[in-house]
């Protein structure tokens, strides 16, 4: 491969992994020993925003503006949008919205990009927009785009422009009224996945539906529920309409069930609250009285369905890790009280949250740094040294949880304490140096 070549793929979001992952170190290697490529291709230039480059090339040569090149046959105006410079470097910003209206006002479409065929699960047109807005999330470009007449609704920049806690160019894209509902119900659900409140409440007030149906079989309200969304997140979609009772439409549950199943007591409640009756049937109402912590519902089901119980019995060990995981002690209390075994495994586990698969509710609560959860299933007598599908134990997932988790105001040792105390094995565990709470522990 040449130079140029590579340069431009180092510069260029990756291919064959997460958009959002590398780093400009081998881009700027190649740049270090070969100053001279940006000016020799426009391609190049446009990667690194060199307007002035980019202006030449372009008097010299108008249809340099549109040309295919380099190593993936891109416009100068791709290379541009998907340039890791635009994501990485923002001191280029203003450099990188003068080279694109340079290229714009050339010829160059809005509406550029390439057709990624090995995107998964199918092939996906990636747009400039989606570039701009998706990956880089840069709202001065995103709105240059916008003007020039880009269209925002294909089905990636609407699912990726999400995922930032900076709105901006969000915002850019929700203002310019050019998003369609499916669009816009796209972007509610996945800042239910960003656990975004400020984000949420920015687009129930601009109006968007959250009863809207996605393409993915559910609501963004269902989606706030499987992700364990915080109550403020789930009361506000409440307040803006949402009906926790509409099914979803790729495995028939509403929102009152999810909210069983994952033990939230406190969305459970605010339904109530709302006027949205509980009304659940078999499992789904007994689930729903062990995370409302409710004896005298349990004992009546449990008299009237004794089948229920033996069900409950039987699949266990998803609805003890998920209330584990929403650090419902009493829930856990109740479940484990009607016979579920404390042990029970998490067959299928959460990619979502990290939890892998075979897990018991020990990991969960370890992990997600559920403290009061975690002491409470070690006196009942939780295997302080199981492993998980990936040979990870309790105390393993403890540590992690401490050092390197999203929730950052549960890093606490506490979990970490009651395990070496309940005589949790350390072997294989990596301890991080200099953590002293956990070091104070173990000395």
């Amino acid at each position: 491969m040449n130079a140029l070549d590579a340069f431009l793929r180092a510069a260029s979001v990756p291919r064959d992994t997460g958009h959002t992952s590398g780093t400009l170190d081998e881009v700027e290697a190649i740049l270090a020993a070969n100053p001279e490529l940006p000016a020799t291709s426009i391609h190049a230039a446009a990667a690194l925003a060199e307007d002035g480059l980019v202006r030449r090339f372009i008097s010299q040569d108008a249809v340099s503006a549109i040309a295919h090149g380099g190593p993936y046959d891109w416009d100068p105006l791709t290379y541009l949008c998907f340039s890791r410079y635009l994501r990485l470097e923002r001191s280029r910003s203003d450099r990188f919205v003068r080279t694109a209206r340079l290229l714009l006002d050339a010829g160059a479409s809005a509406n550029t990009g390439w057709f990624e065929n090995d995107h998964q699960p199918k092939p996906e047109w990636e747009s400039a927009i989606y570039g701009a807005a998706g990956i880089a999330h840069h709202a001065a470009l995103t709105r240059l785009l916008i003007g020039h007449g880009a269209n925002p609704n294909d089905e990636e920049t609407p699912y990726h422009a999400p995922e930032t806690y900076d709105n901006a160019a969000l915002k850019v894209l929700v203002e310019s009224g050019l998003l369609v509902d499916d669009s816009l119900g796209t972007m509610l659900l996945r800042k239910a996945d960003w656990h975004d409140l400020d984000g949420i409440a920015y687009l129930l007030e601009k109006g968007v539906d959250p009863n809207r149906m996605t393409r993915f079989g559910y609501t963004a309200l269902h989606q706030a529920l499987r992700r364990d969304n915080s109550l403020a997140i789930v009361e506000a979609m409440l307040d803006h309409g949402a009906d926790p009772a509409l099914p979803s439409r790729k495995d028939g549950l509403s929102g009152i069930s999810i909210a069983a199943r994952r033990g939230r007591a406190d969305a459970l409640a605010a339904f109530a609250r709302r006027g949205h009756a509980v009304d659940l049937d078999g499992l789904d109402a007994l689930l729903a009285a062990c995370a409302r912590d409710d004896a005298a519902g349990i004992r009546s089901l449990a008299n009237a369905r004794p089948e229920v119980v033996h069900e409950l019995i039987a699949h266990g060990g998803t609805p003890l890790a998920e209330f584990a995981g929403n650090g419902n002690t009493a829930g856990v209390h109740r479940l484990l009280d009607l016979g579920v075994d404390v042990a029970a495994r998490y067959e299928t586990g959460d990619g979502y949250f990290g939890v892998a698969p075979r897990s018991n509710a020990l990991h969960v609560a370890a992990w997600r740094a559920r403290h009061e959860t975690a002491a409470f299933l070690i006196e009942r007598g939780a295997p302080v040294n199981a492993r998980d599908a990936r040979g990870r134990t309790p105390l393993a997932l403890a540590v992690l949880a401490c050092v390197d988790s999203h929730w950052t105001d549960r890093r606490s040792p506490a979990s970490v304490a009651a395990l070496l105390r309940a005589g949790a094995s350390t072997d294989g565990v990596r301890f991080p140096s200099g953590y002293d709470e956990v070091d104070a522990l173990l000395s």
